[in-house]
């Protein structure tokens, strides 16, 4: 397998942080194809688990 292996969310050292601005636009661009809103003020952690499901739901994850 190639790539970097993924850390648990719980050990993101940055996971608290509000998420970047890369993230809000791509979750954006998921929810708006999902049919579904984006939350305000999501952590990177956060953003990261909601792009997760909403690859999976629109067929854009990987």
């Amino acid at each position: 397998m190639t790539g970097t292996p993924e850390k648990d969310l719980d050990e993101w050292t940055t996971g608290d942080e509000p998420m970047t601005g890369p993230q809000e636009s791509y979750l954006h661009t998921l929810a708006r194809e999902a049919g579904e809103d984006v939350p305000e003020g999501l952590t990177k952690a956060q953003a990261s688990q909601l792009i997760d499901r909403l690859q999976q739901e629109t067929g854009r994850g990987a």
